[in-house]
């Protein structure tokens, strides 16, 4: 029986000819993940197990996004223990203030992560690195202690569905429409433990950022991980960037999936998951009595530099509805700096806009943008939990960019028409 692209990366690092869904393996692990939030957990786990190095000190990554600049002072010490621990292992791939980024985009940008990949990271959203054709998932901080001192992992090999994408978007949505609508089909459980692999003419039609965006809310829809195939679009990104060679491993034609779900990608709308819930899907067009207090553009999940082109194309000359927050956050400094030299970051400023050094801060609710009780937000992240940005009495509205700087300029949750 033929093998699935996730299951043929997860057989060549168990160093077996072939997996089935269902089976457990111990696999090599090419990079080990955490953040200021999980890798002092892992650190305690490391020392208390007594391992005294890591496995490979190029193959673990440590990026201080959550809370940095820190917040606070339990902010700093957690900090302080990620560097402490960086310094004393020579880690190579450790990203402070000055060289910072939200990870799931700074270790793609960076070529910390390739094709072929087989990567844990103690962040639930680690399953964005499939969009390059690789293998990743997250884990706990004690299978991230264990990842780093012996650079494997155990997993239950993943069963599959088959996303079959045709078309093309239309010009006002972009991939966050796309995860969106399938999460509002199949569920927030839709996906349970499975590999979430994208195919067909659509997949190979979507840009690098849009395919990021996919993969970094497979979990939500319960996903163990989701992928994309290897093609021109993949190698055309990785190139002059990738620290290693991309291994392109390819879906056997007869290759075994639960089911197949057919989406053209024409048919999408400007899509909006509301509270409190990313299933609790309705096209914005269905939302124009919906009025905000905050709008947030950015995060692990549109970040980008799409993202913040979205952003500047609308708002550029325009300003932000009175009494609406806006808050823009490019990913990573070398995102940041690329607004910058185009003129975008003083664009958002003179549309009232606040303009962020690269954090996590309100997509979890910890800095830089909480919201109080009875207010509104509509935001570009990933999650709309009960309390997730602020009071539990708050709401949270899931959204594209578009659909988020087109609300921002309306005071309420409309969908971005281009002039």
């Amino acid at each position: 029986m033929g093998m699935t692209m996730t299951q043929k990366i997860l057989a060549a690092h168990a160093g077996l000819d072939s997996v089935t869904a269902g089976q457990l393996i111990h696999a090599k692990l090419d990079i080990v993940l955490g953040n200021d939030i999980t890798t002092p957990v892992a650190v305690n786990e490391f020392r208390k197990a007594g391992f005294d190095k890591v496995f490979d000190k190029d193959r673990v990554a440590i990026v201080l996004d959550h809370f940095v600049p820190n917040k606070d002072i339990k902010a700093a010490e957690q900090s302080k223990t990620c560097r402490q621990f960086a310094c004393e292992h020579c880690v190579s791939h450790f990203y402070d203030v000055g060289k910072m980024g939200i990870e799931h985009a700074l270790l793609p940008e960076q070529g910390v992560v390739t094709a072929g990949d087989c990567i844990i990271g103690a962040d639930s959203h680690t399953c964005t690195y499939g969009a390059l054709g690789a293998f990743s998932t997250g884990v706990g901080s004690t299978d991230m202690a264990a990842g780093m001192a012996t650079g494997t992992a155990w997993f239950k090999v993943p069963s599959a569905i088959r996303f079959h994408l045709t078309g093309r978007l239309p010009a006002n949505c972009s991939g966050k429409d796309v995860i969106l609508t399938i999460i509002g089909m199949i569920g927030v459980d839709g996906a349970l433990y499975k590999s979430m692999e994208f195919t067909g003419d659509g997949a190979h039609a979507l840009s690098m950022d849009d395919r990021l965006c996919i993969c970094n809310m497979a979990i939500e829809a319960g996903a163990k991980n989701g992928i994309f195939p290897v093609d021109d679009v993949t190698l055309a990104y990785l190139n002059g960037r990738s620290e290693r060679p991309p291994v392109v491993y390819q879906a056997d034609e007869d290759a075994e999936y639960e089911k197949t779900v057919e989406i053209d990608l024409a048919s999408i709308v400007p899509t909006v998951a509301c509270p409190h819930l990313p299933e609790n899907t309705r096209s914005a067009a269905q939302l124009h009595d919906i009025r905000v207090d905050q709008v947030v553009i950015g995060s692990c999940t549109n970040g980008r530099m799409e993202d913040m082109q979205a952003a500047y194309e609308i708002l550029n000359g325009k300003h932000i509805a009175p009494g609406v927050r806006c808050i823009i956050i490019p990913a990573t400094m070398q995102i940041l700096r690329e607004c910058v030299q185009r003129g975008w970051y003083t664009a958002f400023i003179d549309a009232g806009a606040v303009v962020s050094t690269p954090t996590c801060g309100p997509c979890l609710g910890g800095y830089m943008g909480i919201l109080a009780a009875g207010e509104r937000c509509i935001a570009t992240t990933n999650r709309n939990f009960v309390g997730r940005m602020g009071h539990v009495d708050s709401e949270v509205y899931l959204a594209s960019p578009h659909t988020a700087a087109a609300s921002a300029l309306a005071g309420y949750i409309t969908e971005y028409r281009e002039a």
